[in-house]
């Protein structure tokens, strides 16, 4: 790969986390607190994504 190429990634990464950074920030002081049934709301549909995986797989193999 062209060293240009590389510093030029470089740069323009380090430049994004500069910039976003104070967003972030804000984000993670006023974002709103979890309550105690929003946990129940994602474990279930990650354990169906899960489960739909395993069930993909399983088709897969036989």
């Amino acid at each position: 790969m062209n060293i240009w190429l590389q510093i030029g990634m470089a740069v323009t990464i380090v430049l994004m986390l500069v910039f976003m950074y104070p967003a972030a920030k804000h984000w993670l002081n006023n974002s709103p607190k979890a309550n105690k049934g929003d946990w129940k709301a994602v474990f279930i549909p990650l354990a169906l994504v899960v489960a739909f995986v395993a069930f993909l797989i399983l088709l897969v193999r036989h």
